[in-house]
């Protein structure tokens, strides 16, 4: 059970977060070449703008801010849980090479038709299923025996990251006047984003969101370590295996129509782990939050960094965010709220 000042000290969390949440949406859904104010985007919202103002709101940024908040919220859970199953904070939903693994998948549906998959639904299928495979190889590669331990997943995962990697450089290089395709798709981005899209990922990321939280008190035995957990009788090669197909699914999903977006499953759960605590019961919903929050704030800053060049691709921010913030944890070189 929480005591009374964490459970107030979480619930202002939440509160902070949802304020959050409504001021970055807003600025995402006014934003157009003369800014909308309040009073215009509440009009679309409610249904009573006499002006065209509901297309720039419901039709181009309503959409890149439902993407943005599942995509961060997504990747939050996800680099939460594995922070949590490594026992390291510098740990990311792509530690396992799940990003190569999309990105060679994106790419090769980029480069190549394939005859039995429509073209429009190309790049993100096979983009969610290479990711997938990814993490079942590096599972199967790591594996001893019965046994597989972090150690050996971590390293495996290493590996083969970078073996996939060389591939994706290797189509890069004979991309020919696709390469800008391919290049971008590596870099993220929320545009073109549709409710199509979101209405295909919302079941993945929600169903793995229940499923991760559902395990969360499993979670907290498995940073103990695996002799302390089986002692609090958890299966620990059931759980993990379960944790990490379900963290994979949930990246898979986030990643396959948005690309590659990098460092918001770092920063996002470890300062908030750093703020209540390493309970992942409030954790992991909190990383939903806080990462669909922070994505969100990001898609607008590409907007406005830089203007007379367009949009920026949203890997580029949380990569100027998040990258200092990775450097910051490498020198602090610390153990932090019981780790």
């Amino acid at each position: 059970m929480m005591n009374t000042g964490r459970s107030a000290r979480i619930w202002l969390i939440v509160g902070v977060l949802i304020l959050a949440l409504i001021a970055v949406s807003y600025l995402e859904l006014s934003w157009a070449p003369r800014r909308l104010t309040i009073s215009e985007v509440w009009a679309v919202i409610v249904g009573s703008d006499i002006t065209f103002n509901d297309v720039i709101v419901l039709k181009i940024n309503a959409p890149r801010v439902a993407l943005g908040f599942f995509v961060g919220g997504a990747l939050g859970v996800a680099g939460a849980v594995m922070q949590a199953m490594f026992r390291n904070p510098m740990a990311s939903p792509y530690i396992l090479g799940l990003s190569s693994g999309a990105s060679l998948g994106a790419a090769m549906a980029m480069l190549f038709t394939i005859s039995f998959i429509p073209y429009l639904i190309a790049v993100p299928l096979l983009a969610f299923v290479f990711c997938m495979m990814t993490m079942l190889f590096v599972y199967s590669v790591a594996r001893v025996g019965s046994e597989t331990h972090m150690e050996t997943l971590l390293l495996a995962g290493i590996a083969i990251s970078a073996l996939l990697q060389a591939v994706v450089s290797l189509l890069t290089f004979i991309a020919g006047d696709k390469i800008e395709s391919v290049v971008f798709w590596g870099m993220g981005s929320l545009s073109g984003s549709s409710w199509n899209e979101i209405f295909t990922i919302i079941p993945i990321i929600s169903l793995s969101f229940v499923i991760l939280a559902a395990y969360a008190k499993d979670l907290n035995a498995l940073m103990m370590g695996d002799v302390h957990a089986m002692d609090l009788g958890v299966d620990v090669k059931k759980v993990r295996l379960i944790l990490l197909i379900v963290s994979s699914m949930i990246t898979a999903a986030a990643v396959c129509f948005a690309g590659t977006i990098g460092f918001v499953g770092l920063i996002i759960p470890h300062i908030l782990r750093i703020l209540t605590g390493p309970d992942n019961r409030s954790l992991i919903p909190l990383s939903f939050l806080a990462g669909g929050a922070y994505l969100i704030l990001c898609d607008y800053l590409a907007h406005v960094i830089y203007p007379s060049m367009g949009i920026l691709p949203i890997g580029v921010i949380t990569a100027l965010i998040g990258a200092p913030y990775f450097v910051y944890l490498l020198r602090r070189r610390k153990t932090e709220m019981g780790w």
